[in-house]
């Protein structure tokens, strides 16, 4: 699997809009944990780290922010600012959430529960096993 934009239905209603997302039909995983970011003080960075097992589907709910992946050779940035797609990010890729818009509110949900042993918090240690992968 290669990371990947994911766009999620948008019903519209005078009302107010709708998105939703559900394994299978949108999520390539099931859930195992949801969470979010919010607050970010202006110029700090969340992530800066790749997990070795774990899935990650990241939307913008509200404002907007940058996420830099990295697959051990090449870097790409994927600009989220909608609420009816998110970005799908495969174990093994390093990734770095950062240019926080004001008052905007990151949602991640995972294939998996916390642990903190499947994270690779150093780059040069994440470049190496990503190369004998």
């Amino acid at each position: 699997m290669i990371p990947r934009i994911i766009n999620l239905p948008k019903i519209l209603d005078k009302r107010g809009n709708l998105s939703f997302f559900e394994h299978p039909n949108q999520l390539p995983f099931e859930i195992a944990r949801t969470y979010w970011i919010y607050d970010v003080p202006g110029g700090e960075s969340r992530g800066s780290h790749a997990f070795k097992q774990q899935q990650e589907f990241i939307i913008a709910l509200s404002g907007s922010f940058d996420v830099i992946i990295h697959n051990g050779k090449e870097e790409k940035k994927f600009s989220l600012n909608r609420s009816y797609y998110g970005l799908y990010i495969p174990n093994m890729y390093w990734r770095k959430l950062e240019n926080f818009s004001t008052n905007s509110l990151a949602l991640i949900v995972s294939d998996q529960t916390y642990n903190e042993s499947d994270y690779i918090r150093d780059f040069d240690e994440f470049k190496k096993l990503a190369h004998e992968k």
